[in-house]
This record gives structure tokens, C-alpha cells and sequence, in this order.
């Protein structure tokens, strides 16, 4: 069983992993990091590597409290190895994250495997949710939005995930914090998704306005 341990008393929050042996954040990163079986087959760490304020269907896992998320956002080792949890998850789904100071997410040179496996096993669109939420809830506030329109651009444009789209719009986007970023994903999501009539995620006054910036953009061009 993974538990979280959080040693508030000293004013520091830090992730511990245990199993029957006991296994810390750190080992879990060496060792499962690139252990598609295992990540794919075990439901229980998620709750662990990216703890929030809800709670999952694992009630064993940890909610996190205002005060833990003060200091979470105070230490650096714990955000150190969120960011190690974060990159073991994108690698894990065949993507990579190009640029540590915007958040910008890639293609990984395995996506074409990695993505298959994301298709068909949905039940990782909870598991990127949560991963989004956490982000938001921790202090990677910025990284949201970049991997939010990774997805859009894959499933909307590249066609590449057809059974992620739905969460992507239902769920990926309305994790996001910042409103304007959400407010451009919506623009982004609306520009690309077809056909037109059957956009439902946002209100149609919005949608009107969006499709004339887009035909006389189209029109100016």
C-alpha cells in the first residue's frame, strides 16, 4: 500500500513511498520510471505522486489541506520531485517536456507506442486530470495549459487520440486555472473541432464571435 507522509510539525512537506518493503519517491522515480506494465497495471500510485484536494477512488490516499499546499509550494525538494513524478508520467504517455520554464510538452521519440496505449486504455484520462488538477494546486500552475493544447492539437488536428478527445474537452481544459488560458484553449478548441454545430463547450454568443474573428481572419489572409 503507498501512503503519503507529511511532516508538518517541522514545517516541510516531503513525499514518502512505502510498500510492504518500503520504497521512497526516490526509488519509485529509478525504478518504475519507464516500467510501462507496471505504471499501466497499478492503480494506487497516482493518488500518491499527485495528491489534491478531492477524493479519488483510492480512500487510503491522502487530501491535501490548505496548510500542506503552503508548504508544499515552499519546498523545493517536494516541487524537485513533483516535477520527477510529472516527467515519469509524460514519458509515460510518449510525451516529453521540452522546455522546464514554460511547460511546454513534445512529442517523446516513442509516442507512436506510447499513444496506442493512451487510446486504449482510458481510464488514464482520469489519471491526466488529476495530474492537470495537481499541477494547478501545487505551484506548476503554468504547465496546465501547455499540455492541455499538446492535447487539443493532437486529437483535434492530428487526429492521433481519438478516444481522449472527450476528456480533453470536458475535462483537460476546465482543469486549467488561469481564466484567459482557458479562455485561448476554448478559441483554439472551437477554431479546430468540426463540424461547427456541434461544439458545445462554451456559450453560443461566444461561439458567434469566435466564428466571425475566424472567417475574417480567413478572409484577410
Amino acid at each position: 500500500m503507498f501512503f503519503l507522509y507529511i511532516n508538518a510539525d517541522y514545517r516541510r512537506l516531503n513525499l514518502l513511498f512505502s510498500l510492504s518493503s518500503g520504497v521512497s519517491i526516490e526509488e519509485f522515480h529509478s525504478k518504475w520510471f519507464g516500467d510501462y506494465r507496471r505504471l499501466e497495471r497499478v492503480q494506487t500510485y497516482i493518488q500518491w505522486l499527485f495528491p489534491i484536494q478531492e477524493q479519488g477512488p483510492n480512500y487510503d490516499a491522502h487530501v491535501l489541506t490548505p496548510e500542506e499546499i503552503k508548504l508544499f509550494r515552499k519546498d523545493e525538494m517536494a516541487r524537485e520531485r513533483l516535477l520527477k513524478s510529472y516527467r515519469l508520467m509524460l514519458d509515460f504517455y510518449g510525451i516529453e517536456l521540452c522546455n522546464e520554464e514554460t511547460g511546454e510538452v513534445c512529442r517523446a521519440d516513442n509516442w507512436k507506442e506510447r499513444f496506442e496505449n493512451l487510446d486504449s486504455h482510458t481510464h488514464n484520462n482520469l489519471r491526466i486530470t488529476r495530474i492537470l488538477k495537481c499541477l494547478g494546486i501545487l505551484g506548476f500552475q503554468h504547465y496546465q495549459a501547455p499540455l492541455v493544447h499538446f492535447f487539443l492539437k493532437e486529437t483535434l488536428v492530428n487526429v492521433s487520440l481519438p478516444s481522449v478527445k472527450r476528456s480533453v474537452l470536458d475535462y483537460f481544459i476546465f482543469s486549467v486555472l488561469d481564466r484567459s488560458e482557458r479562455k485561448e484553449l476554448i478559441r483554439f478548441a472551437f477554431e479546430k473541432f468540426e463540424p461547427k454545430d456541434e461544439f458545445v463547450w462554451c456559450p453560443k454568443r461566444i461561439q458567434r464571435r469566435l466564428y466571425m474573428e475566424i472567417t475574417n481572419r480567413a478572409a484577410e489572409s
